[in-house]
């Protein structure tokens, strides 16, 4: 549900992505400014809101409690506490390095790995590949807008779809990820026989190449319906496997899965403006095949744990 709720932002930014784009050839320099300016914004405002969250009653009890008995003044009790958040930044990272080394977290790697490049290639390069499509015509550009928002309702259904399958035990882990990944699959054969091979590397003009079918707008977003869903089911699972493996660690196990994510993603956004789409994709099929033979992995080793604690 936490997935779902995320995954509304992806509208309200490609409605306006549509509604500014529609139409043009060429994107002025004023609109991706105030594009930028408005993330900006909405980012800094959502990481202030951190601010004004409540520390639950057992945190507020133990902190009037040494207060009370050990902190006689202001000054005393900001160092105690930045003593005890360096302590706290200490043992998490401790506990960062060991889990790195852990057989789970090795296993879970190309799967993780995998949702990092996917998320590159969804938010990014795929809306590029429409818009430098030129048989797409002056509808190329409103079209990655509609492409997002159909990725964000993909997203939605997936997250919220799921959710509730997995938790009332109607659909085991390992089901959703095997699922996912053949949606992806089916997804970028697609795209490979709808847009064109050099369409993520064209720079400020649109492609002249041919695709293997005539460029469809309905099977484009179909695609990137599949991509949107896949995704969810890709990051949902690895959210939950997460969560129940490392219930008393989970700090530190979410804190690897985002960091090898963001590490792939970054990669494969440096990579997408040299690489044709065909490779692209390829290398997404490797390594989300790899990711998903892994997961089955983790997810017999803990079934097998639990079996034996009972």
């Amino acid at each position: 549900m936490f997935w779902a709720l995320l995954q509304c932002s992806m509208l309200f930014g490609n409605l306006y992505i549509y509604f500014d784009w529609n139409g043009r050839t060429e994107i002025p320099d004023s609109s991706r400014k105030n594009i930028f300016l408005s993330l900006l914004i909405a980012s800094v405002l959502g990481t202030l809101s951190f601010l004004v969250l409540r520390k639950n009653h057992h945190e507020e009890e133990m902190l009037s409690e040494e207060e009370g008995q050990s902190l006689l003044s202001a000054g005393m009790m900001y160092k105690h506490r930045a003593n005890n958040a360096m302590q706290d930044a200490k043992v998490e990272f401790g506990t960062i390095l060991e889990l790195v080394k852990s057989k789970t977290i090795l296993l879970l790697s190309p799967c993780m790995a995998y949702s990092g490049l996917e998320l590159s290639f969804y938010s990014g390069v795929y809306g590029t590949c429409i818009g430098a499509t030129a048989q797409f015509g002056d509808a190329a550009k409103g079209l990655i807008g509609i492409s997002g928002i159909v990725v964000g309702i993909g997203e939605i259904v997936g997250g919220g779809f799921f959710g509730l399958l997995c938790k009332n035990n109607r659909f085991r882990r390992t089901s959703v990820v095997f699922l996912g990944m053949v949606v992806h699959f089916v997804a970028f054969y697609l795209i490979f026989l709808n847009i064109p091979d050099d369409a993520p590397v064209v720079i400020k003009t649109n492609t002249q190449k041919n695709p293997y079918l005539s460029p469809s707008a309905s099977i484009a977003l179909l695609c990137s319906f599949l991509l949107g869903l896949g995704d969810s089911c890709f990051n949902t699972q690895l959210y939950s496997i997460l969560g129940r493996v490392y219930a008393e660690q989970s700090t530190p196990a979410f804190a690897i899965f985002k960091f090898i994510q963001s590490v792939f993603a970054a990669v494969a956004f440096f990579y997408s403006g040299y690489l044709m789409l065909m490779w692209q994709l390829l290398l997404m099929i490797a390594l989300g095949f790899t990711g998903t033979l892994c997961f089955f992995m983790v997810e017999r080793m803990q079934n097998f744990t639990d079996l034996q604690e009972y």
